[in-house]
């Protein structure tokens, strides 16, 4: 995994860095979205979402306790 500090926090991320962040699969991440084992995705529009850097960071901090 990448080093969560150079994550910055008021960033947006695609689902391409996301998974570049936390090694799951792309099926895997958006089933995890969905029950709330992964943080909440925004949606900016039909074919756009985006989820904030800093839920990902503090998810990934998560995982290390």
């Amino acid at each position: 995994m990448s080093d969560t500090n150079s994550i910055q926090p008021k960033r947006l991320l695609r689902i391409n860095q996301v998974l570049a962040l936390v090694p799951v699969g792309r099926s895997s991440w958006w089933e995890g979205c969905r029950n709330g084992r992964y943080p909440k995705p925004i949606k900016l529009g039909p074919r756009t979402t985006v989820w904030r850097a800093e839920d990902i960071a503090v998810f990934i901090e998560s995982l290390g306790k």
